[in-house]
């Protein structure tokens, strides 16, 4: 009969370490190790935006919705209280502008029913008197900042006269203010309204 040949145990055919006694024998590395214990840091470390769950992070964000909704009606109603303060500031300033303008005039006033009080007694000085309270009424209006313009013998200006004529004088140059229909007032940006001129030209 053939004969089998028998595998050597190769547990009992490898050599035996060894070990000091008193020592502990290291592992095996064809034996289950035991999983490493956790890290200390890993304890301290907080936890994630979502992990006290979907319903905490939703909440989160609606007070966030609503602290920005309520900071923006705040900003609105600022802004409209600021847009009616202005309105009324604007208004009073009118107000009293219209007033200044109103009281320098009033002395205007006085003057014309004056003259004509004593048109009756004295015909020929209302004359003057009217004179009189046309240059109060000038003076009124340059210190408003207004100030007169009816010079002859200038030479034409476009931001301050008007051209409402033309007529041939050889004695002047040309494109002169010969005359002054209707005064100007103001100057630039302060104008209430330009000279209404006649102005010479070449024949």
């Amino acid at each position: 009969m053939p004969s089998h040949r028998q595998e050597p145990d190769r547990a009992a055919s490898d050599p035996v370490e060894q070990v000091p006694e008193g020592a502990v024998r290291p592992p095996r590395g064809d034996l289950p190790q035991p999983d490493p214990p956790p890290r200390p840091e890993a304890a301290n470390e907080e936890p994630g935006p979502d992990a006290a769950g979907p319903a905490a992070a939703e909440d989160e964000y609606t007070t966030a919705i609503q602290e920005l909704e309520d900071r923006w009606r705040r900003a609105l109603a600022d802004i409209d209280n600021l847009r009616k303060r202005h309105a009324r500031e604007l208004e009073r300033e009118r107000v009293v502008e219209r007033s200044r303008t109103a009281s320098a005039f009033l002395p205007v006033l006085d003057n014309l029913e004056l003259a004509l009080t004593h048109a009756g007694a004295d015909p020929g000085a209302i004359v003057e008197g009217i004179r009189a309270v046309r240059d109060q009424a000038v003076n009124v209006l340059e210190l408003l900042g207004y100030p007169r313009h009816a010079e002859t013998g200038v030479p034409f200006d476009p931001a301050r006269h008007e051209v409402v004529g033309v007529v041939q004088d050889p004695d002047v140059e040309p494109g002169t203010v010969v005359e002054v229909l209707r005064p100007g007032y103001g100057d630039g940006e302060r104008q209430l309204r330009p000279a209404a001129v006649t102005v010479a030209k070449r024949e």
